[in-house]
């Protein structure tokens, strides 16, 4: 199922844009980039009413649309200025309780808290801790492409390529077995794809659908943990369970939390990052041949490059927590900013021809995995590993495989793929 076709006007100038009618990202990725253009092109950030959700208690005064790369920059080096915490950063409305509680994991805190959950957390996600899982990372990613030629002349790439590989990796790290693959794919499809009908069909019930696909989630992963306090294993979950560090572990909640964060942020954003970069290839063939030039070689700039056009993650908000003046432009305490990734993914002030693939650009400070600060992605390491990994498999054993047309996500978050024809 997708969603319908909607009938609306051309976007002329800034005045036309609205970040919050669900309407508006409905439109056409290139209608996105102009808009987003526009934007960027005013004196000061744009202001928007908060959109209207059904599972919301009240909507705020509404928020600033910080669209350009240095403003983004600047409010993610100032966490104590611009914080996660009141609210929730993934969502622009302030989360009720009952959602906060299963999808409140570091995303959405502030120091300290913040800094001791990523304190025990980040030993997995070290470069070092990475390297050890590159073994495993290449073969399911040899499997993946023996499979893909098994099929016989293609498939969809996103369901049978692109998800498989960050899926794998995340519920191996975890400990999760095999058969319950599917059913962390179809919660995570629930929990970002919420406001797409293809996941979601009743709009009334999305509060409903969320809060159960997190609680599924969750026990899921808890009931592992039970086990593995008592039958650890060298998985991370294990870890986790059994961690001591500096006198702190994880509660059971707080687990539970966290993989929900690595299912969703560690599977779905480096899938459609994937499936972008299998898109943006297949649009650009003089690119592709220059990195079958030399597969290994081009493989660090080609990544950065899918990434920052890719930008899986549209936004992340914060919230002003005292009054402060930002490259010119005053913030009031308790007013709240949303960082665009995607659209200071394409300022024109930081990369040049910014809708331009290419895999040789440097320097590429694109900000596809967060702005500076305490927020950073906890998993950049581990996705470029994968996107590497995938694309070297890709090239090297199916040269001539192409996109077709991508079947997007309807969310005003993830900027996903659901679906894409692949042939070869």
């Amino acid at each position: 199922m997708t969603t319908p076709p909607v009938e609306q006007a051309p976007i002329r100038s800034a005045t036309d844009v609205n970040l919050s009618d669900w309407n508006f990202w409905a439109r056409s990725q290139e209608e996105r980039e102009h808009a987003f253009r526009l934007l960027r092109e005013l004196d000061r950030p744009a202001f928007f009413e908060e959109p209207e959700v059904t599972f919301a208690q009240t909507r705020g005064i509404g928020y600033h649309a910080l669209v350009r790369h240095a403003d983004i920059l600047e409010a993610s080096r100032n966490p104590e200025v611009f914080c996660s915490g009141d609210g929730g950063a993934t969502s622009i409305l302030d989360m009720p309780a009952e959602l906060a509680e299963y999808f409140g994991s570091m995303i959405n805190m502030d120091d300290p808290r913040h800094a001791r959950l990523r304190r025990i957390v980040s030993r997995a996600f070290t470069p070092r801790m990475i390297k050890q899982f590159e073994a495993d990372v290449d073969a399911a990613a040899v499997r993946i492409v023996d499979e893909l030629l098994a099929t016989g002349t293609g498939c969809d790439f996103v369901t049978e390529v692109a998800a498989k590989l960050p899926l794998k990796i995340i519920c191996d790290m975890m400990g999760i077995p095999e058969k319950d693959y599917g059913f962390v794919f179809d919660r995570s499809n629930i929990i970002l794809g919420a406001s797409d009908p293809e996941y979601v069909s009743d709009r009334g019930g999305i509060a409903h659908a969320l809060l159960t696909a997190g609680m599924e989630l969750q026990q899921l992963v808890q009931d592992l943990a039970v086990h593995r306090l008592e039958n650890p294993t060298d998985d991370l979950t294990s870890s986790l369970v059994n961690a001591n560090i500096d006198g702190e572990r994880l509660t059971a909640q707080e687990l539970g939390s966290f993989f929900i964060l690595l299912v969703v942020a560690g599977n779905e954003t480096t899938r459609n990052a994937i499936s972008y970069g299998m898109r943006l290839l297949t649009l650009n063939p003089g690119q592709k041949r220059l990195w079958l030039e030399d597969v290994e070689g081009r493989a660090a700039g080609a990544v950065e490059e899918i990434v920052r056009l890719a930008a899986p993650v549209n936004f992340m908000r914060r919230k002003v927590t005292r009054d402060h003046v930002m490259n010119g432009n005053l913030y009031r305490q308790g007013e709240k900013v949303v960082l665009y990734y995607w659209s200071a993914n394409r300022d024109e002030r930081v990369f040049d021809d910014p809708l331009r693939f290419d895999i040789l650009r440097a320097p590429n400070p694109h900000v596809g995995f967060g702005g500076p600060g305490p927020h950073f992605c906890l998993g950049a390491h581990l996705a470029r590993r994968e996107i590497t990994v995938m694309f070297r498999e890709l090239l090297r054993r199916v040269p001539r495989i192409e996109a077709g047309e991508p079947e997007r996500l309807f969310s005003s978050f993830i900027n996903g793929i659901k679906h894409m024809r692949c042939d070869f």
